[in-house]
């Protein structure tokens, strides 16, 4: 079985996930098309309660399966890994059999009095299927990146986006003659073919990898099998519990979130469908656009958790600091010129993409806090990894406290409403990020140095500047012309100054060129 480096596992999810990122926009852009914004509406009415119960099963238990995989893998220890595998899947299905009867039995209650319109119900009853599709995908992606082998997680991701986007859309389009809520039922059963897709792949590259792969001497774990199989599972449930409760505070707090705004709306005196119209601009259309470039992101924590994980077994504490050096260096540096670009560009963006210009205030007011998005993403993984997730927790519990508590001050002002829910949103962001940092320093004594922020800040200066005089000046007619000199005069002029000014050397260019031929050699297989 193929194993990657850190940095090149990370190319290799970065690749997909770029894709995958970009891919994604189809049915967001084409779906309303098919089916309306009440379509819509009826199509995304479940998913935050979805992904509350994906979060309790699928939250920390491929989390806690990378771990222990990347640290039986540096023992050489072929038995445990498989048999951690196999107490992992027997969990996550347990859970899984277990949520979604209790979606089934509960359906008809929860469409009525928790999701508000009825007609949800169809949409409510496909959705149920996808838990144990995920709960099971989940597990074999966390074997996966624990072998260092990303490319399982990589195929299986751009696999499941393509069958999904067009399975959404053929499905919408044969069920909208029999009612918009049949429409929005074929949606969700287009996402649930998707993610059955996926799940497959990565069953057909573990049968491959057990095929290929050597019998190698079982070590003994503990006195006998029971005891060992009991140990497994006790290191799974003591890591997994702590990252299921700080990534369940997220999505209760993702729940939460949307009904205070539409509650805080409404006391502001705005009316019902001007509320639902913005707050899906929020999330359909402006949250969106900020996480695209947190593909990076995603791929440096999903890498880093085994990388690190490995290293602590060995207690080098030389590679765990380097690791999550670049780590966080990739992340300020890839995601600065996409920061510059949404603030400087917002209107322009928001005009090309949506066709509407107005919600482009919303989009410069949290892109000057994406950076602190993608920085995020690593520092949380570098805790999980590092045997503290339970500092996550803490640190994602205070800063949804303040952000609930900010929404429902901010966003019922008159004068504020949606606007005070996207500060409350902000402070949230950067609140999070600090205390992640805080935690990582502390217990690693880690720190970077303050040049490195500086001479990141200078080249976004200069790329903003320069993006923003090509756009505004009337040079060209076209607006389209005029926005797409923009973007490239800015990334351009952002390579050269942190060419310039070193903040990526000769050394790290031939690196990644390595990676990439590496890379373009092993993405076949």
């Amino acid at each position: 079985m193929s194993k990657q480096s850190f940095i090149h596992g990370t190319m290799i999810l970065l690749a997909a996930g770029i894709m995958n990122r970009l891919l994604g926009f189809i049915p967001r852009i084409t779906l309303p098309r098919v089916i309306g914004a009440e379509g819509v509406g009826l199509y995304q009415m479940g998913w935050p309660f979805l992904i509350v119960i994906l979060t309790f099963i699928t939250g920390g238990i491929p989390v806690a399966v990378a771990k222990l995989v990347a640290e039986a893998e540096a023992e050489n220890n072929e038995a445990r890994t498989r048999r951690i595998l196999k107490i992992s899947l027997t969990l996550s299905i347990s859970l899984g059999v277990f949520f979604t009867a209790l979606c089934l039995l509960a359906s008809t209650w929860i469409t009525k009095h928790l999701l508000t319109d009825s007609r949800v119900y169809l949409t409510f009853l496909c959705m149920s299927p996808i838990i144990m599709i995920v709960a099971i995908g989940s597990v074999v992606r966390g074997y996966f990146q624990g072998k260092h082998n990303m490319i399982p997680t990589a195929v299986s991701q751009t696999v499941e986006t393509l069958v999904r986007i067009v399975m959404v859309l053929l499905f919408a389009y044969f069920m909208l003659p029999y009612g918009i809520e049949f429409a929005a039922a074929g949606a969700m059963i287009g996402v649930m073919v998707g993610e059955l897709s996926g799940m497959l792949m990565l069953l057909i590259y573990v049968r491959a990898g057990k095929r290929n792969s050597p019998e190698r001497a079982k070590a003994a774990i503990g006195t006998n099998l029971s005891k060992g199989r009991l140990n497994n599972l006790r290191r799974i449930l003591r890591i997994s519990i702590p990252v299921t409760g700080s990534k369940l505070v997220g999505a209760t707090s993702y729940l939460l979130e949307s009904i205070l705004i539409m509650q805080s709306l409404s006391l502001a005196g705005i009316s019902t469908a001007l509320a639902t119209s913005q707050y899906g601009a929020l999330q359909g259309m402006i949250i969106p656009i900020l996480m695209l470039p947190s593909a990076l992101t995603y791929s440096l924590s999903v890498s880093l958790v085994p990388s690190l994980s490995e290293a602590a077994a060995r207690k080098d504490m030389h590679t765990i600091h380097k690791r999550l050096h670049q780590s966080l260096r990739l992340a300020l540096v890839t995601g600065a010129p996409f920061t510059v670009l949404m603030f400087v560009l917002a209107e322009p963006l928001c005009l090309i993409m949506y066709n509407q210009p107005n919600i482009s205030v919303m989009l410069k007011m949290m892109a000057p806090v994406a950076l602190f998005i993608y920085f995020q993403a690593p520092l949380q993984a570098a805790l999980q990894a590092l045997n503290k997730p339970g500092s996550a927790l803490i640190n994602t519990l205070i800063g949804s406290s303040v952000k609930l508590l900010l929404i429902y001050w901010l966003a019922s002002k008159p004068e504020m409403g949606i606007l005070g829910a996207i500060m409350a949103i902000n402070i949230n962001i950067v609140l999070i990020t600090f205390l992640h940092w805080n935690s990582v320093v502390r217990l690693l004594k880690f720190q970077m140095q303050g040049i490195e922020f500086l001479k990141v800040g200078t080249a976004m200066a200069v790329s903003g500047m320069s993006s923003y005089a090509i756009m505004n000046t009337q040079w060209a007619e076209s607006s389209l012309l005029r926005f797409c000199a923009s973007c490239i005069t800015g990334i351009t002029l952002y390579i050269m100054m942190i060419l310039l000014l070193r903040i990526i050397d000769h050394a790290d260019l031939q690196r990644v060129k390595s990676y990439l031929f590496r890379f373009r050699k092993i993405w076949p297989r």
